[in-house]
C-alpha cells in the first residue's frame, strides 16, 4: 500500500510536531516539508492527501477538503511571528507601497483586513522574496514577514523602523485569538481511506504530544541552525503559539473569513465541515 502524502509547515511554530515527524514517523508518512504558499498548492493540485495549510487558503479550497479536529496554529493575541515592520506609523500608510512576502496566504489577508476594516486605509501591496538583511525594499514604505524571518524580527528590533504585531492588532480588532493554519484532508482521501486519515489524525495527536514531552531536545535539535536562544524559543512555542483548535477558535476563523468575503478576498464563504464531527 502507498503511504499517505503528507504535508508539513516547518516553521519553529509547529516545532515540537516537526520534531515527532523525524524521530517517530520517519517511515509513517511520505512527508514534504515546505512553506505554506507549496504546501498550499500542491494540496490544490492532489499532490498531498492531508496537509498542515495557511487557513485562507483550506476556506478558498473548501469545497474540495475537509478539516482536521483538535489541532491547528492560533495565538490568543501577539504572535511574534508575524510581523510589518515600517518606516512609518500605520495610521501613514494611506497609498504608500508596502512589499509582502512571498512566503504566506493568510497573513496576507490578515494584513488588508486589519487596514481596510481597522484603519480604514488602502495601501499598494507589493508580493515579492524579503530578506532579513534588508528589512524595507527600497521603494517600499513597510514590509510583512512571517515565520522564523518574523520572529527574528520581532526579537531583534531596530529602533528606526515602527513594528507591528499583526496577532496583535487582529486581537485589538476583535477582541479574539487568531487561528493562522489548520490540518485539514482532501475530501476525496477522507471518503476512500475514512480510516487511513483516522489513524493520521492520531498520529498528529502523538507527534504533538511526544515533541511537548521532548520540547527541550527539540528546541536544542535547531539551535545551531536558527538565530535563536533557547529560553526563546521556549517562551514562543507553547506561549505566544498554541496548537489546540478551539471553539473560540473557530469562531474566530468565521470572522476572519467573514471579514476576508466582505472586502473580496475569498469568493464565497466556506462550510467548514471537521472530520469525524
Amino acid at each position: 500500500m502507498n503511504l499517505p502524502r503528507v504535508g508539513h509547515i516547518g516553521f519553529l511554530n509547529v516545532l515540537p510536531l516537526t520534531y515527532a515527524y523525524k524521530k517517530i514517523f520517519a517511515n509513517e508518512f511520505v512527508l514534504t516539508d515546505s512553506v505554506p504558499a507549496v504546501v498550499n498548492e500542491m494540496m490544490k493540485k492532489n499532490l498531498l492527501d492531508v496537509s498542515l495549510m495557511s487557513s485562507i487558503e483550506y476556506a478558498r479550497q473548501s469545497k474540495n477538503l475537509i478539516m482536521l479536529p483538535n489541532f491547528c496554529i492560533r495565538a490568543d493575541e501577539d504572535v511574534t511571528s508575524i510581523i510589518l515592520v515600517s518606516r512609518k506609523s500605520i495610521k501613514e500608510f494611506d497609498g504608500e507601497k508596502i512589499s509582502i512576502t512571498a512566503k504566506s496566504a493568510t497573513a496576507h489577508c490578515l494584513l488588508k483586513i486589519i487596514l481596510s476594516e481597522g484603519y480604514k486605509i488602502s495601501p499598494i501591496y507589493d508580493v515579492q522574496n524579503l530578506s532579513v538583511e534588508k528589512l524595507i525594499p527600497d521603494d517600499s514604505t513597510a514590509a510583512l514577514f512571517i515565520g522564523d524571518d518574523a520572529l527574528q524580527i520581532h526579537l531583534h528590533r531596530d529602533e528606526k523602523f515602527f513594528y507591528y504585531d499583526l496577532g496583535h492588532e487582529w486581537h485589538k480588532m476583535t477582541g479574539g485569538q487568531m487561528v493562522y493554519a489548520v490540518f485539514a484532508a482532501r475530501k476525496s482521501f477522507s471518503e476512500n481511506s475514512p480510516e487511513l486519515l483516522q489513524k493520521i489524525c492520531e498520529k498528529i495527536s502523538q507527534g504533538f504530544e511526544y515533541g511537548l514531552k521532548n520540547k527541550s531536545a527539540a528546541i536544542n535539535s535547531v539551535l545551531d541552525k536558527k538565530p535563536f536562544t533557547f529560553d526563546e524559543l521556549d517562551n514562543y512555542l507553547g506561549g505566544a503559539i498554541k496548537w489546540n483548535l478551539t471553539d473560540a477558535g473557530l469562531d474566530a476563523l468565521k470572522t476572519f473569513y467573514k471579514f476576508a468575503y466582505k472586502i473580496n478576498l475569498l469568493e464565497e464563504l466556506p462550510n467548514i465541515k471537521i472530520f469525524g464531527l
